[in-house]
């Protein structure tokens, strides 16, 4: 059996290779998104062109139209349903004709892994200046490990059912001083996910790379420490589960099951 291997190159951008296959998700591969700034890390080396990439929701720290145009190669495009209008507008149509819609329970098989959508407690509009919408939803990868990546969610019922799994990217920061309790994990609420999907393992995502332009001295703390404080929660809240917190850009092997 192959090893699943994880590189994660900032906030919510992971190369995930399985069973051959090479997916991509939510990339964010520029140094300044809007009004924010990637202030870790060095600037994501993709190793090539992605089978797929993922797509958990709209906004913009996670559907950018700039960095999807910078992936290399056509990869298929696995959206939220509802989303693949918005891409073709923003994309063009040939990008539109790649994207393949998933609501949660739903899935799509891409080389030799099978991409299901599962739940997602997010608001998935693209923000409130844009009438654009469509779910939000998180995805677990089916190949010779069972990997959930959760794109943005709170805590929510029937979480649970999403276990047991081998692998778990959890989010559990946010990119700015003040991270709001609905749609979000914080460290402590991450943990908590990690015990209700009984992971054997768990990356920490979505945190310590992007923050506001001129705020970098605020509330730091918010920043840097979102991993291992979600390390030293978990051993306490889920003690069968073991944490690997990567530097950017860093890379980790699960070797498969003997």
């Amino acid at each position: 059996m192959s090893t699943t291997e994880v590189t994660w190159w900032g906030h919510s951008t992971v190369w995930l290779a399985d069973s051959g296959t090479t997916l991509l998700t939510d990339p964010v591969l520029t140094g300044r998104l809007a009004h924010l700034r990637r202030m870790a890390g060095p600037s994501p080396r993709l190793p090539g062109a992605p089978d797929a990439v993922l797509l958990s929701h709209l906004h913009a720290d996670h559907f950018h139209v700039g960095s999807l145009r910078a992936v290399p190669g056509k990869p298929l495009l696995i959206v939220p349903r509802g989303a693949a209008a918005f891409t073709a507008r923003v994309m063009g149509a040939e990008a539109g004709n790649r994207c393949v819609e998933l609501a949660p329970g739903e899935s799509a098989v891409v080389g030799g892994v099978r991409v299901r959508a599962v739940p997602a407690r997010h608001d998935g509009g693209r923000g409130p200046w844009s009438k654009d919408r469509a779910i939000a939803i998180g995805f677990v990868v089916e190949g010779t490990a069972r990997t959930w990546f959760a794109g943005d969610t709170g805590l929510f019922d029937g979480m649970h059912e999403l276990g047991p799994l081998d692998l778990a990217l959890v989010p559990v920061g946010g990119w700015g001083p003040t991270l709001g309790s609905h749609g979000h994990l914080d460290a402590a609420d991450g943990a908590e996910a990690l015990r209700r999907v009984k992971a054997s393992w768990a990356v920490p995502v979505h945190y310590g790379t992007l923050w506001p332009i001129g705020m970098s001295r605020v509330r730091r703390h918010m920043f840097d420490g979102p991993g291992e404080r979600f390390a030293e929660h978990a051993a306490r809240v889920a003690p069968e589960s073991r944490v690997r917190v990567l530097a950017h850009g860093e890379r980790f092997s699960l070797e498969p099951a003997a």
